[in-house]
């Protein structure tokens, strides 16, 4: 697939942008209310590992970190390798009791720990799961299924991922109209070619 050279992008683009991330912090209020787009309650950040004790040393110490910040909200956490080598570090709030801030910071909390390993360039995009009650009109996306927002931090941009009904197809159309409505409260990738599809998403 090619991710992490998809992801990354350019060389120059500088790295992750701690204000841009927390964006969706804010922006969810507009998607629930606005758009009937309600928070999921799960996040994950997606990075490649390094086979080295001391990369294994940080996440345990990052997961631990998490885990402890959490513990009052209930924020749970986990950790999966998917068949291209990419690990998921994916958070989950209480069940009932979405918080979107409270992902944010978690996903923050593991970016800096990378970053101040060292490790910057591993990290790959931070995923925020959504859902629909029912699709618009005339949109061929699933209904029920998931909307994602999905933030590449190579770049500092988040663009929305639409899953549509199907062997990995997407909803390009419900992607565009959600650019729409979020470009006043997200920055968006102005890149189409760059919104690149994550199929396979755990959360």
């Amino acid at each position: 697939m090619g991710l992490l050279n998809i992801l990354t992008g350019r060389r120059q683009v500088k790295g992750p942008a701690p204000d841009r991330l927390f964006a969706i912090s804010t922006a969810w209020v507009a998607l629930q209310t606005e758009h009937n787009i309600n928070p999921a309650g799960t996040a994950a950040i997606v990075f490649q590992a390094l086979a080295t004790g001391e990369f294994e040393a940080t996440l345990r110490e990052m997961e631990d970190v998490v885990k402890a910040t959490g513990s009052e909200s209930g924020t749970a956490v986990s950790t999966q390798d998917d068949s291209y080598g990419y690990r998921w570090m994916i958070l989950r709030n209480a069940e009932g009791k979405p918080s979107v801030e409270d992902l944010a910071v978690g996903i923050n909390a593991v970016s800096g720990s990378i970053e101040a390993a060292g490790h910057g360039d591993r990290l790959l995009c931070a995923v925020f799961a959504f859902t629909q009650s029912s699709a618009p009109s005339g949109s061929s996306s699933s209904g029920s299924g998931r909307i994602y927002f999905i933030y590449n931090y190579k770049r500092g941009y988040w663009y929305p991922f639409v899953p549509a009904a199907g062997d990995e197809q997407r909803s390009t159309e419900r992607e565009l109209q959600i650019k729409a409505q979020m470009a006043d409260e997200l920055p968006i990738e102005p890149e189409l070619e760059r919104w690149f599809p994550l199929w396979g998403i755990p959360i």
